[in-house]
This record gives C-alpha cells, sequence and structure tokens, in this order.
C-alpha cells in the first residue's frame, strides 16, 4: 500500500487570500432572526427604507435594541387587544357565559403557575443573554485583533520585497572581499569566533591581572638579592684584587706565590658558587 503523501504546506499568499475572504458572523445570523417576521408589503415598505441606511446600522447593537424595545411594545399591544375582545365576546354571547368562584380559582392558581416558570424562564434567559454579551464582546475583540494581524500581514509582503531589495543593493556596494577567510564567515560562525577570541582575551587579562598583584612582591624580592649581593660584590672585588696581587708576585718570584694562587682559585671556585646559588650572573 502506497503511503499517503502529506498535504502541501499552504504559502503565505494562500493563507493570506483565505483571511481575507469573506466570512459570515453568527451573531449577524442570530440578530436576523430575531427580526420580527413582516407582512409582505410592509417588508418591502421596511426593505426600501433600510436601503437608504448602511449595512453596518442595520446589524448594529443599539439598532437591534431598538427593534427589540419596539417588539415588546407592539406584544403588549396585541396581548391588550386580545383579552379586550375576549372579554366583549363572552359578554355578548347569547345566552352569556357565567364563571363560577371555583373556576376563577383553579385559573388564578393556573396564572399563578405560570407567572412563576415564566419568572424562571426570565432568569433563565437573562443569563443566557449576560453570557451571550460577555461572549460576544470577547469576540469582537478576538475579530478586531485578527482584522489588525491581517492588516500587518497584508504590509508584510511589501516591507519582505523592500528589505530584499535593500539587502541585494547593500551586497552589490560592499568593498571587495577580503583576502582574510574570517571576514567572509557567515554570522554564526563569525559570533563563534568572536566569543572563542573574548574568551581568549579574558583569560590573558586575567593572567595579566595575576601577573601585576604579583609584581610588588617580586620587587621586593629583587630589592633583597640586591642588598644582599653587594657584600659579596665587595668581597668579590677584594678577592679579585688579591688574586691580581698574588700573581704580580708569583711572576715576581715571590716565596708566597704557590700560597696566593692555591688561595686565589679557592676565593674564584667560592665565587662561583655564590654566583650559581644566587643566579647572579
Amino acid at each position: 500500500m502506497a503511503p499517503k503523501r502529506k498535504p502541501a504546506a499552504p504559502t503565505p499568499a494562500s493563507a493570506l487570500g483565505q483571511l481575507q475572504q469573506p466570512q459570515s458572523l453568527k451573531l449577524l445570523a442570530i440578530a436576523e432572526t430575531l427580526s420580527p417576521k413582516d407582512h409582505p408589503q410592509s417588508a418591502k415598505k421596511r426593505n426600501s427604507a433600510a436601503s437608504e441606511d448602511s449595512e453596518q446600522n442595520e446589524t448594529h447593537p443599539a439598532a437591534l435594541e431598538a427593534d427589540l424595545e419596539l417588539f415588546s411594545k407592539l406584544r403588549f399591544s396585541y396581548v391588550e387587544q386580545v383579552t379586550k375582545e375576549k372579554f366583549l365576546r363572552s359578554i355578548t354571547e347569547n345566552p352569556p357565559r357565567l364563571v363560577e368562584a371555583a373556576e376563577n380559582d383553579a385559573k388564578e392558581q393556573q396564572v399563578l403557575a405560570l407567572k412563576a416558570s415564566l419568572k424562571e424562564r426570565k432568569l433563565e434567559v437573562a443569563e443566557i443573554l449576560r453570557q451571550l454579551e460577555e461572549k460576544g464582546k470577547e469576540l469582537a475583540l478576538r475579530y478586531e485583533s485578527l482584522q489588525l494581524r491581517t492588516q500587518l500581514l497584508e504590509a508584510l509582503p511589501t516591507e519582505i520585497e523592500g528589505l530584499e531589495a535593500s539587502i541585494k543593493q547593500l551586497k552589490q556596494e560592499q568593498t571587495p572581499p577580503s583576502n582574510n577567510p574570517e571576514l567572509a564567515l557567515p554570522l554564526p560562525e563569525t559570533l563563534k569566533l568572536v566569543s572563542g577570541r573574548e574568551t581568549e582575551l579574558a583569560a590573558l587579562n586575567a593572567q595579566i591581572a595575576k601577573l601585576q598583584a604579583s609584581l610588588p612582591n617580586r620587587a621586593r624580592e629583587l630589592e633583597k638579592l640586591e642588598r644582599e649581593l653587594k657584600p659579596l660584590e665587595t668581597q668579590r672585588q677584594g678577592t679579585v684584587a688579591a688574586a691580581k696581587e698574588a700573581k704580580r708576585r708569583k711572576e715576581e718570584g715571590g716565596g708566597i706565590g704557590d700560597e696566593l694562587e692555591e688561595r686565589g682559585r679557592w676565593l674564584r671556585a667560592s665565587d662561583k658558587a655564590l654566583r650559581d646559588m644566587l643566579e647572579v650572573e
């Protein structure tokens, strides 16, 4: 069995076209159902009068509220007219229809029950209307947000084309590429290289700070060594002078030449050992 192909992802143009298609709003459809059913002749008159107003005014919440208020007044007039008609029929019948007290009590109890049921229904309807109003406000805000986002999406293709043109122009106007390959790296590698160089620089700065912190101690040690070296230098100069004097006497044939030569070798060995120990040339 061949695997099912996944549907192609919609392009930005197709998605934007779907958003721009006119959509029927359910709230407007409900508002149309609330309009009273008029006689054909009166419906024609109403349609001709309504054609003078805009479509938005016909479905505006204030217009719907006015229609509902008018419907309530018409219903009250209708109930009053029907009640009067029933009363006139009852008193003009031949023979007239007489109602007993028990029948009136039963009818009153029935009316009270109907009123209680009607009150409950009114409360239910009021709660439904409140929920519908909250949901309508929420949907209105979402619809306005969707309209705003749709306008932003409509402007995006033009902005993208302008940015692409600017990038193309900047590429044409940029200076010739350098022979250094590091200057031609893409942005991710460049950021990675910069991060590595910054890490190396931070390590070097830490080493420099450490050396600068140890510099006073090294200076004090150097001063101490110089103070210790001065007596040794004086002793060395005396030893060298004595060796030269012994050499001179040896050349002159003095009796103590061998002794002085031996002493000079010992002093030279001592001098070399001290210099090696102090690491002084």
